[in-house]
Formats: structure tokens, C-alpha cells, sequence
């Protein structure tokens, strides 16, 4: 055996107490570096740390002493003869455990080895080291102020929380994330709405084939998530990821006239519904590791969400599919290959089902950041989209696949998007663009009765400027129109499933709100494009439609750190009219769709978005173009408006 040096002192008490510190004192000298091979048949002192084993092969020599040594200086008169005992070990040297920030939950992480010195003390779980209680401003920790120090509970979202994934949960680099949210959003709107005039009306006597535009409509989402996954996701990816989110929502509409509802004018002019939905869940995982610097490769399945390109011109959705990506260069670069099945949307809360929706999409896209500027980013992009043939009804009882319009039959169309853009600043000027071209087939488009070769193309750019906490923007987007519907080219551009942030986004009247016109959309909600189709979410493309271009100036301001204020003017007008001149048996219809204004506030009571408050107002100022589509018998077309509410709490 050898004898710690760290442990003199207790051996030489040992040995004083029994008669024979002198050999002690003898073996090490004054050098307390030295060690000497010693031996006790039992080991007592083992247990304890003050011996340890020689790596040596020596033979010991047998004493009558309860000592063997293997020295063979050393005889056995010198050794005591009365029984050892183990000395007493002054207890080591510990620290107050101060409690982690927040609330850390339990260590699930066991000691692979004891404290044996006074010099260091063990802690393997590095991520709850306590921190001493702090009252930094002498305040004592007042809720609502954004205090550091502060101990948190367990049904506390804003400090640090096991339960939204600062503290492992298992181990080391196992990590559980709940999130908890609710979203209500209630909306008064004026739409164009038709009166079924040849079936019965809400008011006698009434001829108008569009009638009272008022509507009001409310909606709620609850939703629940459980994120698992394994890595430390503040350094490099996931190592692998669990996630599953389940919605129950609630909606409810009010119209003014019969058939909005269902097309059954018996159920009257309101509709209550709810759903349940298993919106999100998939499994992700690291396939490989790419370079020292955290380059990477993963790939996910199941129902996740994504977004083909900056601002959602193309798709932006929640829906089952493959997705393979990952980054290169010291994550200069990053790319996505993805393949969606897509599954049939539930017609009112626009949730998932599990009914194939029978569509399959293939996006893949390139970006590379800081590219000539720093700040500024680019992609390039292919989508490719089969929305097969088929029939489908949604949950109101309406038809909305094949499109309700012209000749009734089941077709599929394919069609295949290039497309760049960018997104980013440029010195102090902020700038977003994108260009798409799109090709493909559709074998019988209902509208124009023949088989059509689809070639269209869009373009978008948005400059702004930030001057101090106000920024202004001017903006233009270009869809391409049909000119001849009956000439076998569909030059009239539609996405697959936009939700553009764009010209005012979701503040705008005219992304905002779906209007009707004869059993299809003239424009969907949350979208830009013109496409006379019966749902963006379970109708199918419509390569011969009118086209759009829009101009929009908007102003944005943060008031306070709080509150943004969101203003935009947007002039609209149809690219080309022959196609809704053929759709609705009207000559000589004018190209100007009216003047969009909408203003509106994101509020955040906490400065985070654990609680978010957004409204809106917005108006259209109908223009020619859209007084010759829904110009009445009588009098003239009104003017729109619409406003909205959204309240948004999450844990």
C-alpha cells in the first residue's frame, strides 16, 4: 500500500496513541511527498482515503505486529503491538447549497464518486449550481418587475423553469418543454354576401343577388404541446426531438342572410362548431455531424410546420410530411428537402384531420446568409405540387373540389415553381424581394373547359428605412393575369398555400377577409392572389385568374416599448379583367379594385409574448373594377370595413 501524503497528520495521531509515531515521523522524514509501501491485513485505512494501492508487485514481510511491511529496513520492534484502530477523520470541508434559479425541479443526476479532500466538492448536475440569494436593487423581489435573482415556482413561465426546458430533465441533456396557449380572436366584418335570391331570402321581396355584408366571427384555439428532446440546443442541434400539439377549438359565425351558414337556407343565419386536433407530431433526429462547428444533418417526420421562403408567398403550413435539413459553412448556408402528404383541413377551425387530402408537394430550398452585404440573406427554391384528381364536400355541405364553376369534373393538376429571394438590410435600408415562374399542367380547368399549360409568373419588393423607433415602407407585388381563358395557356398565377406577411399583412383588408363571388373566392383570406378558387385550403390551384398588382405605403412606429403601431394604404387593381368578363357574362369589366386602408397595434403588457394583444381596422374604397362585379340593381356599392381583436396568453 501507500501512505497519502494528505494524510500525515491523521496517521500520526493514529500512531501517537499507540505508542509508535516515531516510525511514522521515521518513514516519511521530513519530506511529506514521500510515501512508504505499508500494509494492514484489513485495510481499515482504505475505506477512508488514507492509503491507496501501489501499482508495484511487492511481496510483504510477516510480522507478529498487526503492520506488514515491506521495507527491509524495518523490523518488527519497532512496530507497536497493541491493536490498531482507524483514526478519527476531521469531517471535509462543505459549501452551502444555495437552490438554482427559477424552478429547477429535482436532479435526476447520480455522483459517480464521493468527496475525499476538502479541496474540491463534487457537483456533477452543472446545470442547477445554486446562486446565493441576491436583492440587487433592495426591493424585495416585487412580482411584475423584471428582477434578476428571482426563485421561481413551477406555474411561473417568465423565470427559469424545468418545465420549459432550462433545466434537464433527465440527466444531463434531456430536456422537456409544455407550452400552454390560448388564442381568441373576434372580428365584425363587411364581405360581399349573397342573398340565394332563387331559392328564399332573409328579407321578402328581396332581388339583389347580394344582401346585407355585415358578419361577425369568433374563434378559439387551446392548445397543449410536449417537446422531448436530448442535446444542448444553445450550442449545436438536437441530438433527437419528440413533439406532439394538440388543439381543441371553438368558432362561431353570425351572417346576415340565408345559405352563408350552410347551403341549406333551413339552418338559419348562424353556425356553432368545435373541433379537436392532433395538429403537430413528429420525431426528429441528428443523422451526422458536419464539421467542428456544429455544421449538421437531421431529419424530421411526421406533422410539423413549415415555410417555403421568407414571407409565406408560396406555402406556409402545419402538415404531415419528411424533412431533411440541415446547414454548412459555419452555418452560412442552410437548406431544406421536404415532401408533404398532405392531409384534408377541417373546414371551419382549419385544423388537420387525418382524411388524405390526396396532394403531394416537394420543396426544396437554398439559403445563404450575409450574401454581398452582411445582413442580407438569399434563396433559391423549387416546389413542386400534385393536388390529384377527386371530389370533395366540406363539413358546411359546400363543393370544393372540383372548383363550383363552369364544367363540373374531376382533374388534377401539377405544376412546378423556381423561384429567389431575399430578405434583409442593406446598410440602413431594409429590403425583401422574391420572383417565381411557374409551369405545369391542368387537365381540364373547370373555368375555361379544356386542358390547360400553366406559365405564370409573380414578383414582389419591399424597401423600408428605420429612422430612430419609426420605420417606412413602400411596396409592390405583381401576380400575372389570364388575358384568354380559352386559348390553352393559364397565364394566371396562384400559390399552394400562402399566408403572405406582406403589404400589411394580416392588417390589411384585403389579405385579411375572404370574398365571395358565385359559389367561389375572388380573393382568399390570408392571401393576395386573385385565383377564383373555392377554398386555399381544400380547393385546388387556379392557374386561369385575373392577376394582381398592388402598390402599399405603410408607416410603423414603436410607440413604446410595449406597444407598435401598424398603418398601410394599399392601391389594388387586376392585372387582366377577360377572365372575370367570362365568369360572370359582364362586358367592359375596369381593372381598378379600390384603395385598401388599415391600421393597428401589437400590444405587450409583459415585454415578452407570454401575453399579446393585437386590433386592427380596415377599409376598402371600392374602386371600378369592383363596383362593375357586385353592382346592384338598385343604388351602389358601399364602401367595406372590417376590424379585429386577438387575444393571445401562453404559458
Amino acid at each position: 500500500m501507500l501512505l497519502n501524503p494528505s494524510s500525515v497528520e491523521a496517521w500520526e495521531s493514529y500512531a501517537s496513541a499507540n505508542g509508535g509515531s516515531e516510525i511514522v515521523r521515521e518513514l516519511i522524514g521530513s519530506d511529506p511527498s514521500l510515501s512508504t509501501r505499508l500494509r494492514l491485513p484489513d485495510d481499515p485505512a482504505e475505506s477512508m482515503g488514507l492509503v491507496s494501492y501501489s501499482d508495484d508487485p511487492v511481496e510483504p514481510t510477516e510480522f507478529d505486529s498487526p503492520f506488514s511491511i515491506a521495507s527491509p529496513e524495518i523490523t518488527s520492534d519497532l512496530l507497536p503491538s497493541a491493536d490498531i484502530h482507524p483514526p478519527e477523520m476531521p469531517p471535509f470541508f462543505r459549501t452551502r447549497r444555495d437552490p438554482p434559479l427559477g424552478f429547477s425541479g429535482p436532479s435526476s443526476v447520480l455522483p459517480s464518486e464521493n468527496q475525499n479532500t476538502s479541496h474540491f466538492v463534487p457537483i456533477e448536475d452543472r446545470w442547477r449550481i445554486g446562486f446565493p440569494s441576491w436583492d440587487r436593487y433592495a426591493k424585495g423581489h416585487p412580482p411584475g418587475d423584471d428582477y434578476p435573482g428571482v426563485q421561481g415556482t413551477f406555474y411561473d413561465p417568465y423565470n427559469q423553469n424545468v418545465l420549459k426546458g432550462d433545466y434537464p430533465l433527465i440527466g444531463q441533456n434531456t430536456f422537456l418543454k409544455i407550452s400552454l396557449k390560448q388564442t381568441n380572436i373576434m372580428e365584425l366584418r363587411q364581405v360581399p354576401t349573397p342573398t340565394t335570391p332563387f331559392e328564399a331570402t332573409q328579407n321578402p321581396g328581396q332581388n339583389e343577388f347580394f344582401g346585407d355584408p355585415n358578419q361577425f366571427f369568433f374563434t378559439q384555439y387551446n392548445s397543449g404541446a410536449i417537446d422531448l428532446f436530448h442535446g444542448d440546443a444553445s450550442f449545436k442541434p438536437v441530438d433527437w426531438r419528440v413533439r406532439i400539439n394538440s388543439i381543441y377549438n371553438v368558432n362561431f359565425l353570425r351572417a346576415n342572410e340565408l345559405a352563408v351558414v350552410t347551403p341549406d337556407v333551413r339552418d338559419g343565419l348562424s353556425r356553432l362548431r368545435q373541433d379537436f386536433a392532433l395538429e403537430e407530431w413528429f420525431y426528429e433526429t441528428k443523422l451526422a455531424d458536419l464539421s467542428p462547428n456544429y455544421d449538421f444533418l437531421s431529419i424530421r417526420a411526421g406533422s410539423q410546420p413549415f415555410t417555403s421562403d421568407f414571407r409565406g408567398f408560396i406555402f406556409s403550413d402545419i402538415n404531415r410530411g419528411v424533412r431533411l435539413f440541415g446547414n454548412r459553412l459555419n452555418n452560412q448556408d442552410q437548406y431544406n428537402v421536404v415532401w408533404f402528404d398532405q392531409t384534408e383541413k377541417e373546414t371551419n377551425s382549419l385544423l388537420n384531420t387525418f382524411d388524405d387530402r390526396h396532394q403531394n408537394t416537394l420543396i426544396a430550398n437554398y439559403y445563404r446568409q450575409d450574401l454581398f452585404f452582411p445582413g442580407y440573406n438569399s434563396e433559391v427554391s423549387f416546389h413542386y405540387n400534385n393536388d390529384q384528381a377527386s371530389t370533395q364536400f366540406d363539413t358546411n355541405g359546400f363543393l370544393v373540389r372540383p372548383d363550383p364553376v363552369g364544367v363540373y369534373a374531376e382533374h388534377a393538376v401539377k405544376s412546378y415553381y423556381l423561384g429567389v429571394a431575399g430578405n434583409g438590410h442593406i446598410n440602413r435600408f431594409n429590403i425583401s424581394h422574391a420572383a417565381y415562374y411557374v409551369f405545369g399542367d391542368d387537365e381540364l380547368n373547370p373555368l375555361a373547359g379544356q386542358s390547360q399549360r400553366i406559365d405564370a409568373y409573380m414578383g414582389a419588393l419591399e424597401i423600408s428605412y428605420d429612422r430612430d423607433w419609426a420605420r417606412f415602407r413602400v411596396s409592390y407585388f405583381f401576380s400575372s393575369g389570364d388575358s384568354n381563358p380559352n386559348d390553352g395557356r393559364a397565364t394566371g398565377f396562384d400559390t399552394i398555400l400562402d399566408n403572405p406577411n406582406f403589404a400589411g399583412g394580416e392588417f390589411s383588408y384585403w389579405n385579411r377577409q375572404q370574398i365571395r363571388l358565385f359559389g367561389v373566392n375572388l380573393v382568399n383570406r390570408l392571401s393576395l392572389v386573385p385565383n377564383l378558387r373555392s377554398s386555399k385550403f381544400q380547393g385546388q390551384t387556379n392557374f386561369v385568374n385575373p392577376g394582381l398588382q398592388l402598390v402599399n405605403f405603410g408607416f410603423d412606429s414603436d410607440l413604446t416599448p410595449k406597444t407598435k403601431l401598424i398603418t398601410n394604404a394599399n392601391y389594388l387593381w387586376f392585372n387582366q379583367t377577360e377572365v372575370l368578363e367570362t365568369y360572370v357574362f359582364q362586358d367592359n369589366i375596369n381593372n381598378e379594385i379600390g384603395l385598401d386602408l388599415s391600421g393597428g397595434f401589437e400590444y405587450r403588457p409583459f415585454l415578452n409574448n407570454n401575453v399579446m394583444l393585437t386590433a386592427g381596422v380596415s377599409g376598402l374604397i371600392v374602386g371600378q373594377g369592383f363596383k362593375d362585379l357586385y353592382q346592384p340593381f338598385n343604388g351602389s356599392v358601399s364602401n367595406l370595413a372590417a376590424g379585429f381583436a386577438e387575444a393571445s396568453f401562453e404559458y
